[in-house]
């Protein structure tokens, strides 16, 4: 699957203390019409919940880290998954220690500060999220 994507507009701004990093940048996209894009992010959490994907077991490992993180990296991608926009990101985390952890970003994640662009994106065909069996994830189906 491979659609040519061209840039249309790109959306700025902070989100507020105490929001759900992921459920706070769905519902923009929600708010905007966002079925395509990419988005990254910076900033602080008060707490975070990520995931590692364990492939054999075809299920994700939980990581609740009950602490403040700076959010050194957000990246991840807009696409459609049952007709609504559906934010897929990753996080690379810092802990006040200086070590760095990171992995795929589930609710949870609990906003100290945090400024994100999403550039949204336009395409002849459509990317949207389906369930592949060999993998067990929901992954982009070209339409």
């Amino acid at each position: 699957m491979k659609h040519d994507v061209r840039p249309v507009r790109q959306v700025l701004g902070r989100l507020a203390f105490g929001d759900d990093l992921l459920v706070a940048l769905t519902r923009i996209c929600e708010d905007e019409g966002i079925m395509l894009g990419r988005v990254s992010a910076i900033g602080a959490l008060s707490e975070a919940r990520i995931g590692f994907y364990d492939q054999a077991a075809a299920e994700y490992i939980y990581h609740d880290l009950a602490m403040q993180l700076e959010l050194i990296d957000l990246v991840g991608n807009v696409s459609e998954k049952e007709g609504r926009p559906f934010v897929h990101a990753h996080v690379t985390l810092g802990r006040r220690d200086g070590g760095v952890v990171g992995g795929h970003l589930f609710e949870g994640s609990m906003v100290f500060a945090c400024e994100y662009v999403i550039e949204v994106l336009e395409s002849e065909g459509r990317f949207t999220r389906r369930f592949d069996p060999q993998t067990g994830l929901f992954l982009w189906a070209g339409e």
